[in-house]
């Protein structure tokens, strides 16, 4: 049987085994920012030098232990007990147990809770904003803009929860109804990525609750202090509540605990996000036992500037799709087509833009770009960069390490390449974007489905009939397609996800509630009469 690479974790963690709980020698437990001045306002968040990742009602682990670090300069934050199998197999026991009361309480009800955690978060937004830029390593209003997308997809769900439902429909039949029935699938599993180690479980997790399922959290190990501390803010608010805490379940763990929680039929729905590789062996042992997933997997986004395009849009909007996050979000901007009546002036005034980045540590306020999450990230990059050179491309802007501590990379152009050159349709997450040029709107349009992946795209234009164009049927094949603002930055509002090999998934807005549900087509008779449909006739 094959084994399931470590990717499932999305990064390399620094393990450590001792015979004994938290056995570490002082002067590492004083090396540890937490214990620094500096960082004190990490205990605002209930986070110690050593905490416990599993949480189903009350807080323990039993499994190997982790050390988070800071990807601004590699330095030890605190230390997280990671699931056992055994706390796995509990905590699932529990959380079936708390949905049991869960999905009898009303919807509009459940709406309150999660008005409530919205409210928790809100108040803890600075703080839990900066553990992101912290732990994650993306700049502070990236991070404080992350909490805020879990604040407002609660107020969000909790307008949902009185809105839910399915239509009654006209029957055929005299003396009879049609309903539309819907039910919460019981437990959804979500496993999230180091990225948006808060809101894309903000996503799944609110909208979820309303629905009246329980969530099983498994975050990215080296987020595990992100996933603890709001897991802290959610079980306060079903204490004060009365409720179980087992209803948001977390279980930090590695890919022992996400290959159990894809193969277990206890998890009725599981939400995925990562790369598209594992998520692909993901899918297949969940289908394997007919069980529902989620996906939302890569992207290989494409933003296309005509001749008529505005230039002081273009620009700023490749920007920060292709800098923002240092090109860590699935919706980053990695292609750039550019009509060969503007390509050269678009470069340079890109070039110019790129110079002008503020570059330093996250959390500092006046920083736009800040580390790559892990060393292994910046082996990636530089891998990808080499890979450009030798199918033909020029490195126009960056290309290198940046000599200062942490994963610094420079935001890199690359220009040249073939449009089907094979490093250009491979999604590398750092901030590399390849800037091609095209001659016209059906070549370009091709160029931009020519990818696996499905996810965002944009086109900068004026002219109204490219954009419907663009937006019908022979245009982009994305799950997002804009029209002149960048590719990433969606609002909750919407559906979010992509086609193809991005998975097919949709969360947050719109409809996606319905992946949280299971529906039942009901036919009531009312009459004191048998007709069968189709007018049947069985005497």
């Amino acid at each position: 049987m094959w084994r399931l690479p470590r990717r499932l974790c999305f990064h390399v963690v620094r393990k450590n085994h001792f015979s004994a709980p938290w056995d570490r020698p002082a002067a590492f437990m004083s090396s540890l920012l937490i214990n620094q001045p500096q960082y004190a306002w990490l205990k605002e968040l209930g986070l110690r030098e050593e905490n416990e990742g599993v949480y189903n009602g009350s807080w323990g682990g039993r499994g190997e232990v982790i050390t988070t670090y800071c990807p601004a300069n590699n330095e030890p934050i605190a230390r997280v007990r990671q699931a056992s199998m055994a706390d796995y197999e509990e905590t699932m026991k529990k959380a079936r147990e708390a949905w049991k009361i869960w999905a009898d309480i009303p919807a509009p009800k459940r709406g309150e809770v999660v008005r409530q955690i919205g409210d928790a978060l809100r108040e803890k937004i600075q703080v839990l904003g900066s553990l992101v830029s912290l732990e994650m390593g993306k700049i502070l209003v990236e991070g404080v803009g992350e909490v805020q997308e879990y604040v407002d997809i609660c107020d969000y769900a909790v307008g949902l929860s009185r809105m839910i439902g399915g239509p009654m429909l006209p029957s055929e039949r005299p003396g009879h109804a049609l309903i539309e029935q819907w039910n919460p699938v019981g437990l959804v599993g979500i496993i999230t990525a180091f990225n948006f180690p808060v809101a894309v479980y903000g996503w799944n997790n609110a909208i979820a609750m309303i629905c009246g399922n329980v969530c099983l959290w498994k975050g990215a190990p080296t987020t595990s202090l992100i996933s603890v501390a709001v897991t802290k803010i959610i079980a306060k608010v079903l204490e004060d509540n009365k409720l179980p805490g087992a209803i948001c379940s977390l279980t930090c763990g590695g890919a022992d605990i996400g290959i159990a929680m894809a193969k277990d039929e206890r998890v009725n729905l599981l939400s995925f996000t990562g790369s598209t590789h594992v998520g692909k062996k993901v899918a297949l042992m969940v289908q394997e036992r007919f069980g529902r997933s989620l996906l939302e997997l890569g992207g290989n986004n494409a933003i296309i500037a005509f001749e008529d395009a505005d230039l002081s849009l273009v620009v700023p909007s490749a920007l920060f799709a292709a800098v923002g996050t240092a090109g860590q979000r699935c919706t980053t901007a990695r292609r750039l087509f550019l009509h060969e009546s503007i390509h050269d002036d678009v470069v340079n005034r890109l070039q110019k833009a790129y110079a002008q980045i503020r570059v330093g540590n996250p959390w500092d306020s006046n920083v736009l770009y800040g580390p790559l999450h892990t060393k292994q990230a910046v082996s990636m990059f530089l891998g990808a960069v080499e890979e450009a050179k030798k199918e033909g491309g020029t490195v126009v802007y960056g290309g290198k390490a940046m000599d200062r501590p942490g994963n610094y990379v420079e935001p890199t152009i690359v220009t040249g390449l073939a449009h089907n050159a094979t490093i250009a349709h491979t999604e590398t997450f750092a901030p590399i974007l390849y800037v091609f040029k095209f001659k016209n709107e059906e070549e370009v349009f091709a160029w931009n489905n020519e990818v696996k992946q499905g996810l965002s795209s944009s086109i900068f234009t004026k002219d109204l009939g490219r954009i419907f164009r663009w937006l019908g049927p022979k245009g982009s094949d994305c799950g997002i397609v804009n029209v002149n603002i960048p590719t990433s930055g969606a609002e909750i509002g919407g559906a979010f996800g992509g086609e193809k090999h991005t998975g097919g998934g949709r969360e947050s807005g719109s409809d996606a509630w319905k992946q949280y549900m299971r529906r039942s087509t009901c036919t009531i008779n009312y009459s004191k009469d048998l007709p069968l449909a189709q007018g049947i006739k069985f005497q």
